[in-house]
């Protein structure tokens, strides 16, 4: 009696060491495709197991199921005496992948990231079937735009939580790591005074950052235009392509400073000879401050009119003038080649200047 009930003691935790429970992995042989999904052969089962297509990876680098393959799976529903186990392969897919980005972040690995969406205050990616966010401050352009659509990026883990499905990228860190390693190669093929061809991949209210050979140089806002501008957006865009010229270079700090209006005739050359003092022309104005007003006299050349010039006694330049008025002026001091250009109202009536 004693050994039947042994023998029947093995059987009976052979039995429920056979059995599978959710969320466990096991190995298993694809049978045969079935409408719907695959039949699979598990060790331990009574009975085939099935894998729903929709169970199967999207991953672009994801293996396509055949028969007789031999895969690991994902345990999504136990085996019970009415249906059969029911696996996935997109869950052990999701389980490796999250896996692999917890190691990615610990080890400071680099990836590759496909944006897939561009949202407030950021943009979404697929890293592996996952859906990935990169915030804003974490893009390399500091603003997401449409270009960055389908395009793959590297990009480093700054947070990886399965539990709470969050997983926050940067692509700036990968940037700056990237630069580091090659800024030094790439600033002694560089010189001052070159033209070089780049890309905007940033773009701020004091100027644009772009893209030469792998490293970002700076182009300030005053070396985008001759003619003044609000904003840098307001003459360029995020991706677009420049030549410009680099006006410094700095081995130290691994700095370059880049120039988009100096790739034109500069226009304070082009007026010498065209203006005198004394002259009354017509200008535009570009700005009107407490203490006087810039009149735009030639494209890219802008004149001071003091508040004193405007008229005798104290004149309040706003109450005179606003931008975009055309008036008359008298040049009183002409300096082209110190960028200065001085004018004036109240003497326009005397007797002594020349039109």
């Amino acid at each position: 009696m004693t050994q039947v009930l042994d023998e029947f003691e093995k059987l009976l935790e052979e039995s429920f060491s056979n059995s599978h429970s959710v969320a466990d992995i096991v190995e298993g042989t694809v049978l045969r495709k079935e409408q719907d999904g695959y039949l699979v052969s598990v060790r331990g089962a009574k009975t085939e197991a099935f894998l729903p297509n929709r169970e199967i990876s999207s991953a672009e680098d994801a293996t396509p199921v055949e028969e007789g393959d031999v895969k690991e799976f994902y345990v999504l529903k136990e085996e019970n005496d009415e249906d059969g186990m029911l696996l996935s392969l997109k869950r052990l897919a999701f389980a490796q992948a999250w896996a692999q980005l917890n190691d990615a972040k610990v080890q400071g690995d680099t990836i590759l990231a496909k944006v897939v969406s561009v949202v407030k205050g950021g943009v979404l990616v697929d890293v592996a079937d996952l859906k990935g966010f990169i915030p804003s401050s974490q893009l390399r352009t500091g603003t997401p735009f449409d270009g960055l659509l389908d395009q793959k990026i590297e990009v480093k883990v700054l947070e990886a939580d399965p539990k709470k499905n969050k997983l926050i990228l940067s692509q700036r860190q990968a940037v700056a790591e990237q630069r580091d390693q090659v800024v030094d190669n790439i600033l002694s093929t560089l010189e001052e005074d070159q033209v070089v061809k780049g890309e905007v991949v940033r773009i701020a209210d004091f100027g644009a950052f772009v893209d030469i050979n792998g490293i970002d140089g700076l182009l300030p806002i005053s070396e985008i235009s001759w003619q003044r501008i609000k904003h840098p957006s307001d003459v360029i865009s995020l991706g677009e392509t420049l030549e410009v010229k680099i006006i410094k270079i700095d081995t130290e700090l691994k700095r370059i400073s880049l120039s988009l209006k100096r790739m034109g005739e500069d226009p304070w050359q082009q007026i010498e000879g065209q203006f005198s003092e004394g002259q009354v022309i017509t200008g535009t104005v570009n700005k009107v401050t407490g203490f006087g007003a810039f009149i735009n006299i030639f494209p890219g050349v802008e004149a001071l009119l003091p508040a004193s010039e405007i008229a005798e006694g104290n004149v309040n330049p706003f109450n005179k003038f606003k931008v975009g008025d055309s008036i008359e002026v008298l040049i009183k001091k002409f300096t082209p080649q110190e960028h200065r250009i001085a004018l004036s109202i109240k003497d326009m009536n005397n007797e002594e200047v020349s039109e």
